[in-house]
């Protein structure tokens, strides 16, 4: 069949009216209105929980209840340091702030807390700034030359494989 303007047709089912019931016998629908005989799917006012089972005890409480979920836990974006060289190979840059963290494309916003792991090695001596930073990664900024800042606390100092604040000192 050729396909020309003059051959064009709906869809099926694209023009059918929605059902209308409880509009007597010659509707199509009579008498129980789709409803069935009796049952408490019939009666108005009827409607069932998502997950009822007809009386048998539901999927979700037949299953076991495990774990806790901790709503006052801090989230970090965890950034390795490999990925950190990979970005700062091309600016040359010596200090990364936790602005840049967002504009590189390592973090989801601005607001994230960031945390350095040591996932990498770090050839340039670089200044970084995060909210927290493994054991690893602080001994291999300060082994290339760099410092490891934490902002709002202190400042890690990697000593005898133990990450130690300067004030305990």
């Amino acid at each position: 069949m050729a396909k020309n303007l003059s051959n064009l047709r709906a869809p099926k089912k694209a023009n059918t009216g929605r059902k209308r019931v409880g509009r007597g016998m010659g509707s199509g629908m009579g008498k129980t209105s789709t409803r069935g005989h009796k049952g408490q799917g019939s009666r108005t006012g009827s409607s069932l929980m998502r997950g009822f089972e007809g009386g048998q005890m539901p999927l979700h409480r037949r299953l076991p209840k495990r774990g806790f979920t901790n709503i006052f836990r801090t989230e970090y974006t965890v950034v390795n340091l490999d990925r950190i060289v990979e970005h700062i190979a091309d600016l040359k840059v010596t200090e990364i702030g936790l602005d840049d963290y967002k504009k590189l494309g390592l973090a989801s916003s601005k607001k994230a807390l960031i945390k350095i792991l040591g996932s990498g090695e770090l050839t340039a001596a670089i200044t970084i700034h995060a909210h927290k930073f493994s054991k690893s990664a602080v001994e291999k900024i300060e082994k290339a030359g760099g410092k490891a800042v934490v902002v709002g606390g202190e400042v890690p100092v990697a000593a005898k494989g133990k990450l130690v604040s300067k004030a305990a000192k």
